[in-house]
Order: structure tokens, then C-alpha cells, then sequence
């Protein structure tokens, strides 16, 4: 990520549901889960996590879609573009589909997960990968790696 400045927006496809971010992402990560998979009709989901109160949709009511279980992941009603996800459990932060920035070519993943269930041609510049989530206890190495490298 080269830009400088923490405020972006972002929008769903239609644009009838439109959000913003204030501050700097903790990390960027691509998800190669056969749920992201499917719920991105492509090979793997871009995201990029910030802190939740850095998070606003400024513009139209997104709604729970894909799994309705304690993660919500929320999409545009209309356009049913997949916006964000609410992980479970972890309600401080908010997980951004990076492809639904208007910036979304500054963002690249620092970490892969699910690398089990990847596609085989599918490659990103991931520095790190992972055959599931990394660990609980490796979050703050990583988060402090991936700040210092901005």
C-alpha cells in the first residue's frame, strides 16, 4: 500500500450501498476457502482489516448474506455485491472486500489463508501463507510487520 492518506471510500457495484474507512488497515490478506471461493465467483476474496471505528457505511443499509451464522458477512441488497465481513467474536474489527475500495489497486495481500483449499494456478505476492487462519498468538508479530512495511 503506497497512499498516504487514510481516509478512502468504497462503494458496492450498483453503488447504492457506499462506506468509508478513517484509518490505516491493521493487514491485507487474500482467503482461498472454497466459501470465498464461491462467494466471490472467483478464486480467492481480497480483504483488507480495519479497526471498526474506522468504519462507516455512509450510504444505503448492506444486509447479511452468504453464511448467517456468528460471522456476518454483509452485501448490497440490490447488487448482492459482497461488501465486509463482521468476524465472529472480534466485533472491534470489520474485514473490507479490498476489491470494493474506489483505491482497490493500491491494496495488495500480506498474508494468504485457507492455502489448503487454494486453486492450484491461483498465486498472489502474499508474504506469508497459511494452510488455515495463522494463530491466535502470531496476530501481533504480523500486524506489526505488516505496519512497518507501509
Amino acid at each position: 500500500m503506497t497512499n498516504s492518506n487514510p481516509h478512502r471510500t468504497g462503494q458496492c457495484r450498483c453503488g447504492r450501498v457506499q462506506f468509508e474507512v478513517t484509518s490505516e488497515p491493521l493487514m491485507t490478506m487474500a482467503c482461498h476457502c472454497t466459501g470465498c471461493q464461491r462467494m466471490t465467483a472467483s478464486a480467492f476474496s481480497l480483504s483488507a482489516l480495519y479497526p471498526s471505528n474506522g468504519f462507516k457505511v455512509t450510504l444505503g443499509e448492506p444486509v447479511i448474506g452468504g453464511l448467517q451464522g456468528a460471522t456476518r458477512h454483509y452485501f448490497c441488497a440490490y447488487c448482492m455485491s459482497w461488501l465486509f465481513t463482521r468476524p465472529e467474536g472480534m466485533d472491534e474489527f470489520v474485514n473490507v472486500r479490498a476489491t470494493m475500495m474506489d483505491d482497490a489497486q493500491s491494496f495488495s495481500p500480506f498474508i494468504e489463508t485457507y492455502t489448503d483449499e487454494k486453486l492450484p494456478w491461483a498465486t498472489t505476492p502474499a508474504v506469508h501463507r497459511f494452510n488455515k487462519f495463522p494463530s491466535p498468538e502470531s496476530y501481533p508479530a504480523l500486524l506489526s510487520e505488516f505496519a512497518e512495511q507501509r
